[in-house]
Parts: structure tokens; C-alpha cells; sequence
């Protein structure tokens, strides 16, 4: 392991392998497109080394009892094709330990679920991607580029994958057409909404949303009280208990096949935000191991 990043949780668990791991994490500290305050890159390494500071019980069970295997960070120097070439072939190789095995990438700018969905997508298999953030993220381009951490989720609409949002609360005209062009595909709940008329009672993803989803975890989705260590934090974002209360929802509701956390911009002192950021990953293995169970 590389020594700037730990293996998540290393201060609790030790000697695993990818082959009996169940969830396998990558570090991917790739920023080349933030567009207000930047520092992703250093992300992935602050949580890695927040994680040692978890307990290993997170209040229901012990997610590390499944395996938690720690890789090589992805190398994200490059243009940014070569990068998400990279982070998908880091993806397929954890796959490549059986098809049950859980990638959960550590960002790094958004731009990184790309690699993921790639690797995903070439698969053949059938999924969903369920997004929390405080941006739709369905600009065609951004600044001059296609793979904008601006474009992820366009870039996945057109490779026909459907998609959930949940908390957006800044939205463009170009984004607000193309999910009228593409109901659907593109389905929300937005922040306005889950703030004033909550969470959902019945059933949180829509009818026939695929059932295997890939969850995608833009850290400015949770409300600037929780985590102000993001490049573009937005008020009135989802609160901590709400995440996870969504989170069950749809690990009940679907099989969550993979998972990433983006957008964490450390700020120097600030220990929190990075805990934060540790802790959601953790309870999203949990939410994750009480579903399988």
C-alpha cells in the first residue's frame, strides 16, 4: 500500500485479501475539473485516515466482519480519458475476485464515477445509479469539457442507465431540459422536497428501476452544517439521519453492487468533515451487510 493512504480501518483490522474481502476500496485522488474551491485530491487520503478512528461495531453490526480490502490508488496523472480508463480497469480487476465483490471508490473529484459506471456498463449487467448531490451533474459539457465532474451523470444517461437524485438544489435550464427530454431515465426527488415534505413513507425508487443499483455519493448532498469540506456546498442539503435513512431504503428496496463517496475537500484542522466522510462510507458497508444478511 502506498504510504500516504492507509487501508481503510487498518487501525482494527489487518491481514485481509481481496479474494475473502467483500467490499474492496479504492482511493482515486483525481481532481482536474473543480470549478470553486478545490482540494478533492486530497480526499481520499483523509478518509482513509479518518477511518482509523472507527469503531468496528457501527451501531447495528460490524461491516468489517464481511472484509474490507484496501488497494493500490488508482495513478490519475493524465488526460482524463486515460484516468477513467484506469479507474475501470482498477473496478474490473475487484470483479475479477467474483462477481459478488463490492467496489467502493474513495474521491477525488465526481468525474471518477465514470470509471466505475464504464466497468459496469461493459459487464452487460443490468443497473441503476441512485445519486445524492446538491448538483444534477447532467450538463452536456462544462467548461470545455465532456468529463466535467459537471457531466457524470449525463455521461451516464447516454449510455441508457437510469437514475435517481436525490437532494439536488442547484440546477441549470440545460439540466432541468434534459431530464424533461428524458423521463425515463431520470427520475428525483429534490432537495426543496425531501426538506419540506421529508423522506418518502412508501416506496423511494421508482417502478421498474433497475434491481441492481450503483450508489454515488456526492458529500455536498448532506447540508453544509454536516460536511463544509466540499468544493460547492449548497444550504439546505440532506441532514446526517436522513442519508441514512435513504440509504436503507434503497439497499432494502434493491442490491446496492457498488458504491463511491466524492467530492471531499479537506479543509486543514477540520477533522470532522473527513470523519464525516469515513463514517459514511463505513455505515454504508453496514447498510449494505444487514441487507445481504
Amino acid at each position: 500500500m502506498n504510504q500516504q493512504y492507509l487501508p481503510f480501518l487498518a487501525s482494527e483490522i489487518t491481514d485481509q485479501t481481496p479474494e475473502d474481502a467483500l467490499f474492496h476500496v479504492i482511493a482515486v485522488p483525481y481532481e482536474k475539473t473543480v470549478s470553486y474551491g478545490g482540494g478533492t485530491a486530497n480526499g481520499p487520503g483523509k478518509i482513509l485516515e479518518a477511518s482509523q478512528q472507527l469503531e468496528t461495531y457501527d451501531g447495528f453490526s460490524c461491516p468489517c466482519d464481511e472484509g474490507i480490502y484496501t488497494t493500490e490508488p488508482v495513478d490519475c496523472s493524465g488526460a482524463p480519458e486515460v484516468v477513467i480508463a484506469s479507474i475501470k480497469e482498477a473496478v474490473q480487476r475487484v470483479y475479477s475476485f467474483g462477481d459478488d465483490k463490492i467496489p467502493f471508490l474513495l474521491g477525488g473529484e465526481h468525474t471518477i464515477t465514470n470509471g466505475a459506471i464504464q466497468a459496469l456498463h461493459e459487464t452487460g449487467v443490468e443497473f441503476g445509479i441512485v445519486q445524492f448531490d446538491a448538483h444534477a451533474d447532467l450538463r452536456d459539457s462544462y467548461e470545455g469539457s465532456v468529463w466535467s465532474h459537471a457531466c457524470v451523470m449525463k455521461r451516464a444517461v447516454d449510455l441508457g442507465i437510469p437514475v435517481m437524485q436525490l437532494g439536488v438544489r442547484a440546477i441549470s435550464l440545460e439540466e432541468v431540459k434534459v431530464r424533461e427530454k428524458h423521463p425515463d431515465l431520470i427520475s428525483f426527488i429534490d432537495g426543496y422536497e425531501l426538506g419540506i415534505e421529508g423522506i418518502p413513507t412508501g416506496a423511494l425508487l421508482p417502478e421498474g428501476f433497475p434491481e441492481k443499483v450503483y450508489i454515488t455519493i456526492d458529500v455536498d448532498g448532506l447540508d453544509p452544517s454536516i460536511m463544509p469540506a466540499t468544493g460547492t456546498p449548497v444550504p439546505g442539503g440532506i441532514g446526517w439521519h436522513q442519508v441514512q435513512q435513504l440509504l436503507r431504503k434503497v439497499a432494502a428496496e434493491r442490491t446496492v453492487i457498488g458504491a463511491d463517496i466524492v467530492e471531499l475537500a479537506p479543509i486543514e484542522n477540520l477533522h470532522a468533515a473527513d470523519f464525516a466522510a469515513a463514517k459514511l462510507t463505513y455505515d454504508l458497508m453496514g447498510i449494505i451487510q444487514r441487507s445481504i444478511d
